[in-house]
């Protein structure tokens, strides 16, 4: 029973992180930390995770045309240099005993600024340009960009999609489909790194970490496929409402509120379970129609 409900945990964050290309460990560690996970189990739990999340979301996003290639590069290379820089501050916040307050903290500074940088930036989603082709993004912001994705990736056990899509679509100008699927493309060079980095020094439940993955292989297909029902801006404003209901669960976390922060959670995911059966379900009705047109 406990497999099976890490199988049905890894399905659920893996359909959000198909759609929002956010590689899903910023959610999962904070998740995995409430089931009383030790901050350093959870993060290499939570990249082995975003391993199989990214690789099964970017075959989806493939078909979509949705994966920006050179881009990806840069971010995905600039990341993987991160990742050893911060894996020494990792080890030495957990040998003072830091661990268990630092990381929810950066948790609550991040994604409280990223939940108010999507928020905002969902009423100008429409006006983003495409940049499919050349070198239109500046080098040097994809590669800063890049660096700190994967120093936050290594540092708090995420694929550092939740940064990479938000400063993508605010500083790289790519809309957020395309942000989305560039993102994933990084991620997977980022988390591999990351992973590998602990992995030789930390022991961790690795059945667990196949039972996320499993459900994962699923659900981020799932979520990939449900971008194409949602509006760029609808996806930003979705995207800034996770991060908020994410820094409140941590905030629960670190007043002894688990089991509320773990409610919070899931129902945000109930919600948007919801509404995209019904996006799903309105388009349907509407191809319908139209197929039964004279």
């Amino acid at each position: 029973m406990e497999y099976l409900l890490f199988i049905i945990l890894g399905a659920l964050i893996s359909v959000l992180s198909g759609f929002f290309g956010v590689g899903g460990g910023f959610i999962l560690t904070p998740t995995l930390m409430l089931f009383g996970f030790s901050p350093i189990e959870a993060i290499t739990t939570s990249l082995l995770f975003s391993i199989g999340t990214s690789i099964s979301g970017i075959s989806a996003h493939i078909r979509m045309k949705n994966i920006l290639l050179k881009q990806g590069l840069i971010l995905g290379m600039s990341g993987m240099a991160a990742t050893q820089a911060a894996r020494p501050f990792v080890f030495f916040l957990e040998e003072k005993g830091w661990g268990e307050w630092a990381v929810p903290m950066f948790y609550i500074v991040l994604l409280s600024y990223f939940a108010l940088t999507m928020l905002k930036k969902g009423k100008k989603s429409k006006s983003g340009t495409e940049n499919n082709t050349g070198w239109s993004p500046s080098i040097i912001k994809m590669i800063l960009i890049g660096f700190f994705a994967g120093f936050v990736s290594t540092t708090l056990g995420v694929g550092g999609g939740f940064i990479m899509v938000p400063l993508s679509v605010a500083f790289l100008g790519l809309l957020p489909k395309k942000a989305v699927g560039t993102s994933l493309f990084a991620i997977l060079l980022i988390v591999t790194a990351g992973f590998f980095s602990y992995a030789s020094a930390i022991s961790i439940d690795y059945w667990i970490g196949i039972s996320l993955v499993g459900g994962g292989l699923v659900g981020s297909q799932f979520g990939a496929k449900l971008t194409a029902y949602f509006e760029n801006e609808e996806i930003t404003y979705m995207l800034g409402a996770l991060y908020m209901a994410t820094v409140a669960s941590v905030i629960l976390k670190l007043v002894n509120l688990n089991y509320t922060g773990l409610v919070l959670m899931a129902i945000f995911v109930g919600g948007f379970l919801v509404r995209s059966i019904a996006k799903v379900k309105l388009a349907k009705s509407r191809f319908k129609e139209e197929k039964e047109r004279p």
